[in-house]
C-alpha cells in the first residue's frame, strides 16, 4: 500500500528571466511555490556568466520578497576569479548561505574550460575565501554525465568535489529509481556520505523533455516515451500522465530514504504544485 508523504523536504529551481513577460511569469510561480514552505529557491547561472545581471536581480528578488533561503548557482565558466571573488561577496553581504557550485555548460563555440577546470577547483576556492561561510551543493549524474569516460572517473571526479568541501549534491533528473540507489550504493563504496537529494523534472511538454534529456544525459524509458508519443498534440493527457510517472517516482525515492525532493520547474508552478498535493495527499 503506498504510504503518502506530509511535510515533503522540497527545494525548487528557477532560471533568470529575460523579458519582462518572463518576469512576470516567474514572479507569479515563486509567489505560489513559497507558499509550500521550501527549504530554498535556487537560481541558475548562465554560460559563461551569460546572465549574471538578470541571476543577481533574481536572487536579489527572491531575497527581498519570498521569505525563502535562496541559493545562486556559481559555475566555472564565469569570466574570472575576480569575478567569482565579487559575486561571492555580493551574496554574502546580501544574507545568501547556500550555494549551488557547479562546472557549467560551456558557451557555445567554447571549447576551453574558464577560471577553473572542475567544480571541484571552485568548491575549494569557495572554501579558502569563505571557509564554512556557504552551505555548499554541488551535482551529481546517477545515470552519468555525458562526458564521463567511465563510472569509475564519474565516483573520482565526485569524490574530489566532495573532499574539497561540498556538503551535500542534487542529481540530474531522472525516470529510473534503480539508478539512483545503486548511485547511493556506489557512494557509499567510494567512502561518500554527503546528503543526495533527487532532482525531478516534471513531465509536462514532449518535445522539450527529450530536448532536455538529450542535452544532459537523462534517459527517457522507452515505455514512458512510447507513451508520451502516442498522445500527440493532447497536451492535457500528456501533464495526466506525467504527473501519474513523476509522483510514483517521488514516493518511492522517498519511500526508500531520499532526504527531500529538488524540483526543476521551469519556472511554471502548477506541475510543482499538483506533485507537492499528491504527496502531500491534499
Amino acid at each position: 500500500m503506498n504510504i503518502k508523504k506530509t511535510n515533503v523536504p522540497i527545494s525548487f529551481e528557477f532560471f533568470p528571466p529575460r523579458s519582462a513577460e518572463q518576469k512576470l511569469v516567474l514572479e507569479s510561480t515563486w509567489q505560489k511555490l513559497s507558499r509550500l514552505k521550501p527549504r530554498y529557491l535556487s537560481v541558475t547561472f548562465g554560460a559563461g556568466g551569460s546572465t549574471l545581471d538578470a541571476t543577481l536581480q533574481t536572487v536579489s528578488d527572491l531575497l527581498e520578497k519570498s521569505g525563502v533561503p535562496v541559493a545562486p548557482h556559481i559555475s566555472c565558466m564565469a569570466k574570472d576569479r575576480d569575478m567569482l571573488h565579487r559575486l561571492l561577496e555580493t551574496y554574502k553581504q546580501a544574507g545568501v548561505e547556500r550555494l549551488v557550485v557547479l562546472r557549467g555548460d560551456r558557451p557555445e563555440g567554447v571549447s576551453g574550460p574558464g577560471p577553473f577546470q572542475y567544480a571541484s577547483d571552485l568548491v575549494r576556492f569557495v572554501q579558502e575565501l569563505f571557509p564554512d561561510e556557504f552551505h555548499i551543493e554541488v551535482a551529481c549524474y546517477p545515470e552519468f554525465h555525458p562526458e564521463s569516460v567511465s563510472p569509475a572517473t564519474e565516483f573520482k571526479y565526485f569524490k574530489e568535489k566532495v573532499d574539497a568541501g561540498a556538503d551535500g549534491a542534487t542529481t540530474q533528473y531522472f525516470y529510473n529509481t534503480d539508478c539512483y540507489f545503486q548511485f547511493l550504493d556506489d557512494c557509499e563504496r567510494n567512502g561518500i556520505d554527503i546528503p543526495i537529494t533527487p532532482g525531478i523534472m516534471p513531465i509536462t511538454n514532449y518535445d522539450s523533455l527529450v530536448r532536455f534529456s538529450a542535452m544532459c544525459g537523462a534517459e527517457i524509458p522507452r515505455w514512458i516515451r512510447k507513451r508520451l508519443e502516442s498522445y500527440g498534440g493532447d497536451g492535457a493527457s500528456i501533464r495526466e500522465f506525467g504527473l501519474d510517472v513523476v509522483t510514483k517516482l517521488s514516493e518511492r525515492l522517498l519511500d526508500g530514504g531520499a532526504p527531500g525532493l529538488h524540483i526543476y520547474t521551469l519556472n511554471r508552478a502548477n506541475a510543482t504544485m499538483r506533485l507537492w498535493q499528491r504527496l502531500n495527499h491534499l
